[in-house]
C-alpha cells in the first residue's frame, strides 16, 4: 500500500527562520542540495525520510510537528469562511485552498481574522441598526427581510386583499363549509380538486387543471391551502397590482411577497373581517372557541388577530409570534408598542420559550418591557403532524399579546391581578438595557462594563449606568 507523501514546506520555511539559518547553511545542515530545499520549501517535493531524520536529529524537531493538523483545519476554516455571500457564487477550487493553506498559512491564518473582524463588525452595525431603528442604514436588505418589512409598515393589513377576500366569501350560502365554496369557485374556472395521500400539502397542475390537496392534513389545513390556491387563480391582477405598488428591490422578493399576500387572501377569507372582528369582541378573544367558529387552526385565529387594523373598524392591537424549539422567531408582527429584535431570537424570559414544557395549555403572563409599558403575553404549542408514523412533526409555540390598557377585553385576564407584579421582560439582549437580568447572554451594545476579578455575582460583569 503507497505510503502518503508528506508536503510541509511551511513548517520547514518558519523552522529555517526560527534558528535563523540562510536556505544555504540549512540545505548544508540537512545534506540535501539548495534547489532540493527551495522545492521542499514551496511544496513542489514532499519531505523525505532522510530529510525528517536530520531535522530530528540536527535539530531537535518533533517529527510529529510536520503532520499536524492545522493544514485541514486551515483548509475547513477557509471553505467555511469562502461560503460567506459576500464573496459572490463562485468559490475558489479545494486545490487552490488546500494550497494556499499549504503555501502560506500565515496569509490563510490573517484571511480569516479579517472575515471574523468583518462578521463581528457586520453583526454589530445591523445590531445597532435595530437599536437606532435607522433601517435604510445597514447593509442591502435580504428579498426575505425586504418582504416582510412590507408586511410590517403595512401594520400587517392589506385593504384590497383583505377586502377582496371578505367579497369572495359573501357569496356563499348560510352555513356553507368555505371548503365546498371554494371548490365550487375552482370548478367553475375548470379546475378540479382531489384529497391525495400525497406528503405536499398541496401541489397544482396547471396543464391538467388538477389541484392535490393532502388528505391527511388537518382540515383547517386543508381550507388555507385551498384558499391559497383560489387567491392566485381568482386574485392575480389585484396581487400583481398590490406588488406593483410595493416597489421590490429584487424580483426574488416580489415572489416571495406574492406568496404572502395570497397566504394573506387565504387567512382573510377564512376568516372575514367584519364576522370575524364581532364573533371575536363576543367571544373576548377565546382563540379555541374561534378556531371552532370558523373552522380555523388556533395558529390562524390567533395570527388573523394580529391584522385587524381596518381604518374605522379596527380591533385590538395584538402582537403575534412564532418561534422554532431553538428559540429562533419563524414570524412576527407587532401593532403594539413592542416590537421584535430584526437579530436573534425572544427574550429568554418571555413565557412564548416555556409553552413547550406545556403542551395543549395556555400560558399567560403580565410582563413589561425596558421602557415601562405592560402588556397580558399568552403563549401556547402548536405541534403540525406529518400525517404518518415516520413523518417528522414541526413543532413550534405561538406568542400573542397585547398592552394591558386592552386585557379586559380578552377572556385570558380573568382572574389576573392586572395591578400585580410583572415580570421583567425584554426585546434581545443586544440592545435591552436591563443591567441585573439574571438570564443576560450578551452584554448591551454601547454600555461600558466593569470587570471586578475579586467578585463573581449573577454576570461576570457589571454594567455600567
Amino acid at each position: 500500500m503507497a505510503t502518503q507523501k508528506l508536503y510541509a514546506g511551511a513548517k520547514l520555511r518558519e523552522l529555517r527562520l526560527r534558528v535563523s539559518l540562510t536556505q544555504r547553511v540549512f540545505a548544508d545542515r540537512l545534506k540535501v542540495s539548495l534547489p532540493y530545499l527551495n522545492q521542499m520549501e514551496n511544496n513542489h517535493r514532499p519531505v523525505s525520510a532522510s530529510v525528517v531524520l536530520a531535522l530530528a536529529q540536527e535539530f531537535g524537531l518533533d517529527v510529529t510537528e510536520l503532520t499536524a493538523g492545522e493544514g485541514e483545519r486551515l483548509v475547513s476554516d477557509m471553505r467555511e469562511a469562502l461560503a460567506d455571500p459576500v464573496f459572490g457564487p463562485q468559490t475558489p477550487p479545494l486545490a487552490d485552498v488546500r494550497l494556499a493553506a499549504s503555501n502560506a498559512p500565515a496569509l490563510v491564518r490573517a484571511f480569516l481574522d479579517l472575515h471574523r473582524a468583518y462578521r463581528q463588525s457586520h453583526e454589530r452595525l445591523a445590531s445597532l441598526d435595530e437599536a437606532l431603528g435607522r433601517e435604510d442604514a445597514g447593509l442591502r436588505t435580504s428579498p426575505w427581510e425586504e418582504v416582510r418589512d412590507f408586511f410590517h409598515y403595512c401594520d400587517n393589513y392589506v385593504d384590497a386583499v383583505d377586502r377582496a377576500a371578505e367579497h369572495f366569501t359573501s357569496g356563499a350560502k348560510d352555513g356553507q363549509d368555505v371548503l365546498v365554496y371554494a371548490v365550487e369557485a375552482l370548478k367553475k374556472r375548470g379546475i378540479e380538486v382531489q384529497f391525495a395521500a400525497q406528503s405536499a400539502l398541496r401541489s397544482f397542475d396547471p396543464k391538467a387543471r388538477r389541484l392535490d390537496l393532502s388528505a391527511r392534513a388537518a382540515a383547517p389545513t386543508q381550507r388555507f391551502q385551498l384558499l391559497y390556491q383560489l387567491a392566485l387563480q381568482t386574485q392575480n391582477e389585484l396581487l400583481e397590482a398590490t406588488l406593483d405598488l410595493a416597489r421590490f428591490h429584487t424580483p426574488e422578493a416580489r415572489d416571495i411577497a406574492k406568496i404572502g399576500l395570497a397566504n394573506y387572501f387565504a387567512g382573510a377569507a377564512l376568516m372575514p373581517y367584519r364576522a370575524f372582528l364581532a364573533a371575536a369582541q363576543e367571544t373576548r378573544h377565546d382563540l379555541e372557541r374561534l378556531a371552532d367558529l370558523f373552522g380555523a387552526s388556533i395558529e390562524q385565529v390567533a395570527h388573523r388577530l394580529s391584522t385587524l387594523q381596518r381604518p374605522g373598524a379596527k380591533g385590538i392591537p395584538f402582537f403575534f409570534v412564532r418561534v422554532d424549539q431553538a428559540g429562533t422567531i419563524t414570524k412576527r408582527h407587532s401593532a403594539t408598542r413592542l416590537q421584535f429584535a430584526r437579530f436573534g431570537g425572544a427574550c429568554p424570559l418571555w413565557n412564548v420559550h416555556r409553552a413547550f414544557e406545556t403542551p395543549g395549555h395556555f400560558l399567560r403572563q403580565l410582563a413589561e418591557t425596558p421602557d415601562g409599558v405592560r402588556y397580558l403575553c399568552l403563549a401556547r404549542d402548536v405541534s403540525k403532524p406529518g400525517g404518518a408514523y415516520l413523518a417528522p412533526v414541526r413543532r413550534y409555540a405561538i406568542g400573542l399579546g397585547c398592552e394591558i390598557t386592552h386585557a379586559g377585553s380578552l377572556v385570558y385576564s380573568d382572574g389576573l391581578d392586572l395591578k400585580g407584579r410583572f415580570e421583567p421582560i425584554g426585546i434581545s439582549c443586544r440592545i435591552c438595557e436591563r443591567a441585573d437580568c439574571h438570564q443576560r447572554s450578551v452584554p448591551p451594545l454601547e454600555r461600558r462594563l466593569r470587570v471586578d476579578p475579586d467578585k463573581r455575582d449573577v454576570l461576570p460583569y457589571d454594567i455600567a449606568h
